[in-house]
Order: structure tokens, then sequence, then C-alpha cells
């Protein structure tokens, strides 16, 4: 087992390399340049769509499963999790403290290729066999793109990342942490998990999209109002914290010993892992929003990369080193416990453990989706029922186990090899994106001339 470990982890770093970096990097500024710094141009717009609700008349106008706010809690449940909390901690530890600052610069320019993500899904999106809407890079990939090998491959590694970013990644810190917490055994844990997750995803996407629409603000709003209520009562100490947030970016130590190289590595990587802006898995859950122009929706996915990296990802950052905790030894989710602990008590570490547990099993509901269109795409309806059920048994395994370094190994592999036929996909049909920008900015000029 421990050779098998050792290879996953030589692979991930091969995976990880400077290529893939670059590719990440490389594109979305590209679809930014390329689409004029559309995260900061319809920014307003995109919040004001993904908040306001629809009338009846206007769903009824919209093709889809599900509404634009339930699509957005639905990727905002697959990413907004272990990511969040464990990953922006391991990146400290072992990129530095600047290690916050590519993971922001990820963000930003993710937001606009989570935008062309979308747009391409809502796009080259079809209905399926039981009249559901189904989308995401292997229809692109397939309809626009013209290779169907592609999307397969694309399909292929996402069924199989689910198992990992999405269930055991998520679970396991979720037993870890009650079992920390409050020494709930793991057996028992897991043995809960596997009940809930199947009460969730039997449903469908509409159940999902039900769910999720009712607890992921609450959970949101539960860790950015504690995160905040440190930044605000200690307030003296954000100067100092962005002060060497940057210094640890951009000092020659930091260049000389390589540490500058590690900070970009695992700030990109995790900050990939937690808005997952590039790996094409939240356009899965923008396909089957109601929508009448793809760019709409497209607005709305573009605000989630904001809120999971820019705003829930910067307080736990900030929050670690403002407390100097990253300089302890701790790791994972216990640095970040540490973290809130120091500054809130007893009261911080709940916040923390509580939040993670609703934030990994949201996630483990949302990536469900993805991984059963995935395994659709690949053998039709008939395989749907048989993935969820080992999707729910590895809910309960993943809870169980002690080894977290093989469960994090398999995740970032199978995360990085998902990442490259999408990516391919943007670059290639980046002007289809463009296109379809420039006609809903038409559209938008007309809705806002009828409503002159």
């Amino acid at each position: 087992m421990a050779q098998f470990e050792n290879w996953l982890t030589a692979l991930s770093d091969l995976v990880w390399g400077p290529h893939l970096l670059i590719l990440l990097i490389g594109t979305g500024i590209f679809l930014t340049v390329r689409l004029g710094f559309i995260q900061v141009t319809r920014l307003g717009f995109g919040l004001r769509e993904a908040f306001t609700p629809k009338t009846k008349d206007e769903q009824k106008k919209q093709r889809g499963d599900i509404t634009h706010f339930q699509a957005l809690m639905t990727a905002l449940a697959a990413t907004v999790g272990t990511g969040n909390m464990v990953g922006v901690a391991t990146a400290v530890v072992l990129g530095g403290p600047g290690a916050i600052v590519w993971m922001w610069l990820s963000g930003f320019i993710g937001m606009a290729t989570k935008y062309a993500e979308a747009i391409l899904a809502v796009k080259y999106r079809v209905v399926d066999e039981r009249g559901e809407i189904a989308g995401g890079p292997m229809y692109y990939l397939e309809h626009g793109l013209k290779k169907r090998w592609l999307g397969m491959t694309f399909a292929f590694f996402a069924a199989i990342a689910a198992f990992g970013i999405g269930n055991g990644v998520q679970t396991n810190s979720i037993s870890l942490a009650l079992n920390t917490s409050f020494g709930v055994p793991m057996l028992v844990t897991g043995i809960a998990l596997m009940v809930l997750t199947a009460f969730v995803i039997l449903g469908g996407v509409k159940s999902i999209g039900k769910v999720v629409g009712v607890f992921v603000p609450i959970m949101i709003f539960a860790y950015v109002g504690g995160g905040l209520t440190i930044l605000v009562m200690n307030a003296e100490l954000i100067p100092s914290a962005f002060a060497t947030i940057f210094e640890s970016t951009f000092s020659a130590e930091a260049i000389g010993g390589g540490a500058l190289g590690a900070a970009i590595r695992y700030g990109v990587a995790r900050g990939v892992f937690s808005n997952e802006a590039g790996l094409g898995s939240a356009p899965i859950a923008a396909a089957a929003a109601k929508t009448d122009f793809p760019g709409r929706q497209a607005l709305v996915s573009m605000t989630q990369v904001l809120i999971d990296t820019l705003i829930v990802c910067s307080i736990t950052g900030l929050t670690i080193v403002m407390s100097g905790q990253y300089a302890s030894g701790l790791q994972g989710i216990e640095l970040t416990q540490a973290s809130f602990a120091y500054f809130l008590g007893p009261v911080g570490e709940l916040i923390v453990t509580v939040s993670l547990v609703f934030f990994a099993f949201s996630t483990v509901i949302g990536w469900c989706y993805y991984g059963e269109r995935s395994i659709y795409y690949l053998f039709g309806e008939r395989s749907i029922v048989p993935y969820r059920v080992m999707y729910i048994i590895v809910a309960g395994l993943g809870a169980m186990t002690t080894n977290l370094n093989l469960i994090w190994a398999i995740s970032d592999v199978f995360n990085g090899l998902m990442a490259i036929p999408n990516l391919i996909g943007l670059l290639f049909l980046s002007g289809v994106v463009v296109a379809e920008t420039k006609r809903f900015e038409l559209e938008m000029k007309k809705e806002k001339q009828q409503a002159a």
C-alpha cells in the first residue's frame, strides 16, 4: 500500500506539474482578455440574476430543470467544502502564506474560465431519454469541437474523480472532524453519511436542487459570519497579515529558496480544488438551469468563484495567517480549527467543525450529480442506479478510512486529468464563447430599452 501511495503521489506531481498550471492560468488569462475582463464589467449583473427570484411567467419561457439560483447553489454545494478549510490550510503550510496570493489570482481569472464553461454547457446541452437536461464538457467537446473521444475521456475521468474530490475526501474530513471534536466513532459517522446521502441523491437533480437551495446559503453565511467576526474584532491585525502574505510571495528569500514555486504550485492547485474553475465540473450543473440565453446562466455561474475563493477562502486564509498557527506544525482541518479557536475559543472550533460537516456533505451531494451525468454519457441510463449505489458505499468507506494522504493523492490525479480535455475545449471553442457573449449583450441592451 505504501508503494502504491508513493506511486500516486509521484503521478500527482507529474499531472500537476508546470504544464497544467500554465494551461489553467494561461486559459484563464486568455479568456479574461478576449472577453474584455467580463468578471469585472458584468459581475453586478450576474449577482442580480443569481439572487433575484424569477416570476412564474419568466420561468415558463426558460428551458431547464432547475432555477438559476438552484444551479448556483448546486455548484456551490459541490465546491464550498474541504477546499475552503482543509485546502487553504494545506496550501499555507506547504506553500507558505504567499500561496494565498496565487489562490486569489487563480480565483480572479477563474471567473472568466467558469463563465466560458457555463456558456458552452448551456449552448450544447441536450434532452436525455428521460426528458431531463444533460450538458457539460462532454457535450460541448462532442457537439461543439466534434471530438466525441475527447468528451468520453473527460466523462471517464470525471466519473472517477467524483469518488475522490466529491466523496471520499469530504466524508473523511467530516468523520475526522466529528471524531476529534466530539468523539463520534468513525464507523457511526460512515453509516450515518451513507443513509443521508442515499436519502438525497436517489431523488435526482430536482431533489438535490431543492435541498442545497435551502441549506447551502445558511451554511455559507454561518461560516462567513464567524470569520468576519474574527476579522472585525481583530481589525488591527489585518494589515500585518496582508504584509506577511505579500512578503512571503515576493521576498528574495522566497524566490531564492524555491518557496515561490511552492506557493504557486499549492496556491493554484488548492484554489482550483476549491472553486473548480477549469475542471469542467460546475458546467454540468449550469446546463440544467432554466435560462433563455447561455450568457445569462454563464454570468450567474461566474459569481460562484467570487463567493467560493475570493470570499470564503480569503476568510480562512486571513484567519490562519493572523493567528500565526500555520507555524505550529498543525495541518489540515486541525490548523483551521486552531486558528478560529485562537480568537474565539471553543466556539471558534465548533464553528469550523459544524461548518465543515455541512460544507463537505453538500459537496458529496453536488458531486454525485456530476459523476452520474458523466457515467450516463458513457453508458446510458442503466448505469445511473449502480453508480449511485457505489457512490453511497464509497461515502461510508471514505468516512471510515484513516489514510487521508491516499484519498488526497487520488483526488489530485483525477482532478488534473479531467481538466486537460476541458481546457482544450475551452481554448478551441473560445470563438463560440465570444459570439454568444455578443449575442447576449444585444439582448441586455434590448431589455434596458424596454425597461426605459
